[in-house]
């Protein structure tokens, strides 16, 4: 883990649990693409740059998400570099409360806020064209989260962030995170269009081609679209839904796995019944979704 492999003649990533893209800019500096999950993480990319001789210029968040963040705060106060987020996820990275606070929909209780769902806060400024390096392309690739943007760098090495997963990790799991559904099946379809290099998804191998894996990614956020359709062939409340889907997915619930799921599928709820797959009402002051 927090091995350096190196892609192009400019472009490496940090094999960890969210990989984090480290670009040369000549000289001795060096920029980040996200930061890794939390002080430690940091700690291991600190030594790995003074390893290296390199100084760190800048980091480029994808997103707020905590694994992508985590290491903000401590690389910020031991290098004086410079933090950008794009969006919305700019004021998630500030102040890191909202993200378990928007998972929960309210003050979240004690167990949602761990360094997993809550970064420590960073002083990030918006991310904009004018501030990247030379050569640099910011890719909106909105969906997973608000507004979450990949890189192409100028040798040609493209950051997905988390805009698709792992054929393993849909195995395992079946339901990823998605904040919106259209938007992220719009993701990759366009995804499904590119060429690059090479691709680095933060939690997927890096590869020569792309397409398949996008593929794969919109065909089970279709599977899962079709399942609460089908649950929700009789009247159902939301926690039933969740229930379902947790049990035939052989998922486990826990607070963390409620909050993530768990918005996930009220995601879902939008925009079945947004593209009228689904009708809503209420009934004895319960939201009920049912099949049209």
């Amino acid at each position: 883990m927090f091995e350096l492999i190196q892609v192009s003649e400019q472009s490496y990533y940090i094999q960890s649990p969210a990989k984090i893209g480290l670009v040369k800019l000549g000289g001795q500096d060096v920029c980040l693409i996200d930061s890794g999950n939390d002080k430690d993480a940091g700690r291991k990319v600190r030594q790995l740059l003074e390893r290296n001789g390199w100084h760190l210029k800048a980091i480029y968040n994808t997103h707020s998400n905590a694994d992508h963040i985590g290491g903000n705060q401590y690389l910020q106060k031991q290098t004086g570099c410079k933090i950008y987020a794009p969006g919305i996820d700019c004021a998630f990275t500030r102040y890191p409360v909202l993200e378990p606070s928007f998972l929960y929909g309210g003050w979240p209780c004690g167990d949602l806020r761990h360094k997993f769902l809550m970064a420590q806060p960073s002083d990030a400024q918006e991310l904009t064209q004018d501030v990247m390096p030379e050569g640099f392309q910011i890719i909106p690739l909105p969906g997973h989260f608000f507004d979450m943007v990949g890189f192409r760098t100028p040798d040609d090495v493209v950051f997905l962030a988390d805009c698709l997963s792992s054929r393993e990790t849909l195995e395992k799991y079946r339901i990823g995170f998605i904040y919106d559904v259209a938007a992220y099946l719009n993701t990759l379809e366009t995804v499904k269009t590119m060429q690059a290099r090479i691709f680095v998804p933060s939690h997927a191998n890096a590869a020569e081609e792309i397409a398949s894996l996008a593929q794969y990614n919109i065909d089970t956020v279709l599977e899962i679209a079709e399942k609460i359709v089908d649950i929700c062939k009789e009247p159902q409340c939301t926690e039933v839904v969740l229930q379902r889907l947790f049990t035939d997915y052989g998922l486990a619930m826990n607070f963390e796995q409620y909050v993530l799921v768990g918005n996930t599928v009220r995601s879902y709820l939008s925009w079945l019944k947004d593209t009228g797959r689904l009708s809503a009402r209420f009934e004895n002051n319960m939201l009920l979704w049912q099949r049209v």
